[in-house]
């Protein structure tokens, strides 16, 4: 796992200052703290950042290929590397080490841009030219690794962080307010938009080749629900569901360092948990965090767990104190505004691991996403059920099954519930019926904002939220789990909650469930495999009885969630919290009512309850006030660079003489 930087001169060579990449590096030294590398020519300048994983003394980047027509640059991990090595050296290809990376690079010299098809696992990569003098970017499937770009007075400037970005000398920061209204509906931006103005995120499953200076992104994989035309038993579907999943738990184990497991105590993590304990032989360290608040938390199941499954567990212990502590350093890796305060408690745990010296942990996202887990695909069927008979006064009671983790809900009226989700209840021909009482919900949060989308909600998400060809030929269940993966899991879960956190402390997460070949598989199931009636998740359930007791794998789902307005409110409040919600901090940024926000901390300050609007818009204000402070008002005083003292790898052909050099002291 690494980070990655480049600057491609688009039109004409021109002098790219030396400075440059050693501060674009310098910016996401916690993303590869190990040893840094750095190409240059006249026409690019490529960067790496290495957290070494995998041939640890041999596979420090750049890599070229055997005539050093090729160089690459790359971060993350290619899972079937040891599969793909042999066949490429049937093919006479030649390997100077034994790193995934440099299977890459002989992948795309034997198939281009269709090397992408081959690939199994998680990444950012970036691939040089130079007899074509073409640049070639492209991204994991689903967006598990992160890759940003701009385009600047000629250049192309790309980077596995946006604070690498903004590193560059010619760039700086600017809040774009229609992103900032895409957090504040969808509670992300969707891609390829970003929080700043003209900064883009190469979307998951695309690539991005420049070839004359021209730029042409491409799609090489697509979501698609599409049934198998022939049905299947169920056991058939449970039989290649194990074995898929397995290899793809296992496979994930392939490294060169000790790998651990986070252990949530649900259904997810437990039950990838537990099939490393039962096919693999090495020792497992597993790591969860607890609440101090009792509402959020589950430590219960995971001390069990983990005494069933016989791993060397450790715990973080968070507190209201320790989130709202943690929260500006969380936003400066997130990066964007986030309803939510999820994302501290896990940077709280890969700090953990970090501590226990390791580098790697195998996570459950994924799960709910593509076998139905989340409460609102249930939310989906009972409206679509109740929608049949609008006037029944019996249907409706079905939503009291409902979001059972907001305590707030069970001591509302039946009537309240029953109105809330009535809403637009018969328009079932919609794409994004599904979503629509969520983004709708969340929309409310537009009061406290300047700028506001000029449309409805429905004709905005029309223009925003790209749909393939083929999705209304879908099941609703699999309409509702496609919007879920793009408007949430990518730009949201596997970013804030996860690279991003992940990667603060140096630490590389795993995602069995997202394995290609699971995904594909879980796309084509039937939807009574994956929600059967309200049980959620049905064939991962079926599976889990092997391998868990029966308190695991009936459990009920509990997403992960945090406290927010008790994080911010209490008797040790930062002093950051009160400046940056103050009247004079809100209208000097410029983007929120100042008004409508002095009324929410008042209701905060007072102690009434908060709904779960007002928690998002205290997350939301908040961090997005830590957006404007970190990333424009004070981002220079942050600035960072690799220094001589560094383990880095300089080759530089900009000179008729090649320069190769293993400190900045060789620049020049």
């Amino acid at each position: 796992m690494c980070g990655i930087v480049g600057v491609l001169n688009l039109q004409e060579p021109q002098p790219i200052p030396e400075t440059v990449v050693p501060q674009m590096l310098g910016m996401i030294r916690h993303r590869g703290p190990d040893e840094f590398g750095i190409y240059r020519d006249e026409w690019v300048n490529l960067g790496n950042a290495r957290l070494s994983i995998i041939d640890l003394s041999g596979g420090q980047q750049p890599i070229c290929n055997e005539d050093e027509t090729l160089w690459i640059v790359f971060n993350g991990e290619i899972f079937n590397y040891v599969e793909l090595r042999p066949q490429l050296e049937s093919l006479g290809h030649r390997f100077t080490t034994n790193c995934d990376t440099e299977v890459i690079l002989h992948l795309y010299e034997e198939y281009g841009a269709d090397c992408l098809n081959y690939l199994n696992g998680q990444f950012a990569i970036a691939i040089w030219d130079t007899h074509q003098r073409s640049l070639f970017l492209a991204r994991d499937r689903l967006g598990i690794r992160p890759l940003f770009y701009t385009l600047c007075q000629g250049q192309l400037i790309f980077g596995s962080e946006i604070k690498t970005i903004l590193a560059h000398p010619r760039v700086s920061a600017t809040i774009d307010p229609a992103a900032l209204t895409q957090v504040f509906t969808f509670w992300s931006v969707l891609t390829p938009h970003t929080i700043f103005q003209d900064i883009y995120s190469l979307s998951p499953g695309h690539y991005l080749q420049v070839q004359d200076g021209e730029l042409n992104i491409q799609p090489y994989w697509k979501l698609d629900f599409t049934p198998e035309e022939s049905q299947r038993t169920p056991q058939d579907y449970l039989d290649e569901f194990e074995q898929l999943l397995i290899d793809s738990t296992l496979i994930r184990l392939r490294a060169d360092v000790p790998v651990g497991a986070y252990l949530s105590g649900g259904l997810d993590s437990s039950t990838t948990t537990a099939i490393i304990r039962q096919y693999a032989q090495n020792a497992l360290e597993t790591f969860s965090i607890a609440f101090s608040d009792p509402e959020f938390d589950e430590s219960e199941f995971q001390r069990r767990m983990a005494g069933i499954l016989g791993t060397n567990h450790r715990v973080v212990y968070c507190t209201h104190t320790d989130i709202s502590r943690l929260f500006p350093e969380v936003i400066w890796h997130t990066e964007t505004p986030t309803l939510r305060t999820a994302p501290a408690p896990m940077f709280m745990l890969s700090r953990l691991v970090r501590d226990s010296k390791l580098k790697v942990v195998l996570t459950g996202e994924g799960a709910d996403e593509f076998l139905g887990g989340y409460d609102i695909f249930k939310e989906m069927a009972i409206r679509r059920f109740w929608a049949k008979q609008p006037d029944s006064q019996w249907r409706p009671l079905l939503l009291k099954r409902l979001y059972p983790e907001i305590s707030r809900l069970s001591h509302t009226s039946e009537a309240f519930i029953q109105a809330f989700f009535k809403k637009n209840l018969t328009d079932i021909e919609s794409p994004f019926y599904s979503h629509i009482i969520r983004w709708s919900n969340t929309a409310r949060l537009q009061r406290l904002l300047v700028s506001k989308p000029e449309v409805g909600l429905l004709e905005w998400a029309e223009q925003l939220v790209p749909l393939q060809s083929n999705f209304s030929s879908w099941s609703p269940l699999a309409q509702a789990q496609y919007l879920e993966i793009v408007s949430f899991m990518s730009p949201y879960l596997l970013s804030s909650q996860g690279d991003r956190m992940a990667m603060a402390n140096s630490v590389e997460g795993r995602f069995p469930f997202l394995d290609y070949r699971v995904v594909e598989f879980c796309d084509r199931l039937p939807s009574n495999v994956k929600l059967r009636g309200l049980t959620e998740k049905w064939l991962l359930r079926q599976l889990s009885r092997k391998l868990l007791p029966p308190d695991i794998w009936q459990r009920r789902k509990r997403p992960y969630r945090a406290p927010i307005h008790r994080s911010f409110f209490h008797q040790d409040t930062p002093d950051y919290v009160w400046e940056l919600l103050s009247e004079d901090a809100v209208r000097a940024s410029g983007l929120f009512n100042p008004l409508a926000v002095n009324q929410l901390v008042r209701k905060a300050q007072s102690g009434s309850p908060l709904g779960e609007v007002d928690d998002m818009a205290i997350a939301g204000v908040l961090s997005t006030q830590l957006v404007d402070q970190q990333f424009l008002k004070n981002f220079n005083s942050r600035l960072s660079t690799l220094t001589p003292s560094d383990r880095v790898k300089v080759i530089d052909r900009t000179h008729t003489t090649h320069i190769e050099g293993d400190s900045l002291t060789n620049f020049g």
